[in-house]
């Protein structure tokens, strides 16, 4: 296959879309082409364009478009006809996963957690995590964070603290208290200290909470990576006041920032934690929360959902898991990439005065503004780039490439970004050099 980037500038006919789709749609503006396939971190459109993507569907595409591993089971077991649909009847497909994420992930992290399948997609795994905290401990108050995105149902947008997202909720978003996320006042104030004071206050006006839902790296809020020490300090802060401590591990889990969950390594083990996103590893939906078995309260179909027995995510989920987490290698190898880009970005961002945020294969560049990043990301998409912003004010420039991505076409994608980002600070230097 050629890896070099081919934009075309023709636009696909959209008049179907203006006719039928609802205005809410937001990526479809910012990359107007019609997409017809893709393979690894390759996109093509209808009219022979071809993209690299630094989006990755939002995390949900770790290990790249249609990957022949997993496309090759999921293949095999439609043309066996097995199961597609089983709500949450026991299936071979469920078993296989089942043994399989135990083997795999569970036992060599020491983990022992029982797995609820919820409907498929991030925000239902998060609403089954805060209504179990709920249950369990009898308290109504879910302690968030600044910038944290949880999802667009109610109960996880109430956790969100996007104004933006927020408002099209149209009802009161209660029973959620927003507190600051590390580094949220500057390196020289500790939030966690701050947390501990007000739980300790009788007159804080901060209720017991139920749980303390965090992410360690903040996806859509601006990649704001939390230390492992302040994130053990949460933890402690939780198990002190009798809270369930949930990480939101949907688009940093995966392999995303690193190890398989994002919190590896760090000394704590959270209560209940929620996947989604790259869980099937092929994009396909499925969304998972897990709880340590002591949790497990729920009486039969308490909480449920149509779509909680994907199949078919089942099989890709357990083929990704054999294929590259069986042993460390694949770890190793994103560990070893994410360095590739951190060592890149900081470079760009140095000879800007600028700043990086993130962690892994998880990073982007604060480029100041969401004006200055529309620029930039314009600019990489008519060269051939998909990437997208984020932040309170789309103001990070934000890299998802897959975790799977070769070295020279990772590279190649960064020298793109960072000529758009060159250009965006001095126009002049570049014309110069052309």
């Amino acid at each position: 296959m050629n890896t070099t980037p081919k934009p075309t500038s023709k636009r696909p006919d959209t008049a179907i879309y203006e006719r039928r789709e609802s205005q809410v749609r937001s990526y479809a503006r910012a990359m107007p082409r019609e997409f017809a396939s893709a393979q690894g971190p390759w996109i093509h459109d209808s009219n022979g364009g071809r993209y690299l993507d630094f989006l990755a569907g939002c995390s949900s595409l770790n290990y790249g478009h249609n990957h022949p591993v997993l496309k090759a089971a999921l293949l095999e077991y439609i043309e066996s006809n097995g199961i597609t649909h089983g709500l949450d009847m026991h299936t071979q497909a469920k078993t296989e996963f089942l043994d399989t994420f135990e083997n795999v992930i569970l036992k060599p992290r020491g983990l022992d957690y029982r797995a609820m399948f919820t409907g498929p997609t991030g925000t239902n795994a998060v609403e089954a995590a805060i209504k179990l905290a709920r249950k369990v401990t009898g308290r109504e108050t879910v302690i968030a964070f600044t910038n944290g995105f949880h999802g667009m149902t109610l109960g996880a947008l109430a956790c969100t603290g996007n104004a933006g997202k927020r408002s099209g909720a149209g009802v009161p978003l209660n029973h959620v208290a927003h507190e600051p996320f590390a580094g949220y006042y500057g390196a020289d104030v500790d939030t966690a200290d701050q947390l501990e004071q007000r739980l300790s206050d009788p007159s804080s006006g901060l209720d017991e909470p139920a749980a303390i839902l965090v992410e360690t790296v903040q996806g859509e809020g601006g990649l704001n990576a939390a230390s492992p020490e302040w994130l053990k300090k949460i933890a402690d802060i939780a198990k002190r006041h009798g809270a369930l401590m949930i990480v939101d591990d949907i688009q940093a889990g995966c392999g995303r920032t690193g190890g398989f969950f994002s919190f590896e390594g760090m000394g704590f083990t959270p209560d209940i934690v929620t996947l989604a996103k790259s869980l099937s590893g092929m994009g396909l939906p499925f969304a998972l929360t897990l709880f340590r078995p002591e949790l497990d309260v729920w009486e039969p179909g308490e909480h449920n959902g149509t779509f909680r027995g994907n199949n078919h995510a089942f099989v890709t989920s357990s083929a990704m898991l054999r294929e590259f987490w069986s042993d460390r290698s694949f770890e190793n190898d994103v560990k070893r990439r994410g360095d590739i880009l951190s060592n890149r970005l900081e470079a760009m961002a140095k000879k800007h005065g600028l700043s990086t945020r993130g962690r892994g294969m998880m990073r982007g560049i604060d480029v100041g503004s969401g004006e200055t990043a529309s620029v930039i990301t314009s600019s990489a998409f008519d060269r051939g780039l998909i990437i997208e912003t984020s932040g309170a004010h789309d103001e990070i420039v934000k890299v998802l490439a897959p975790l799977t991505i070769e070295d020279d076409v990772l590279s190649m994608g960064l020298d793109i970004l960072e000529k758009c980002v060159d250009e965006a600070f001095s126009p002049e230097l570049c014309e110069a050099a052309e």
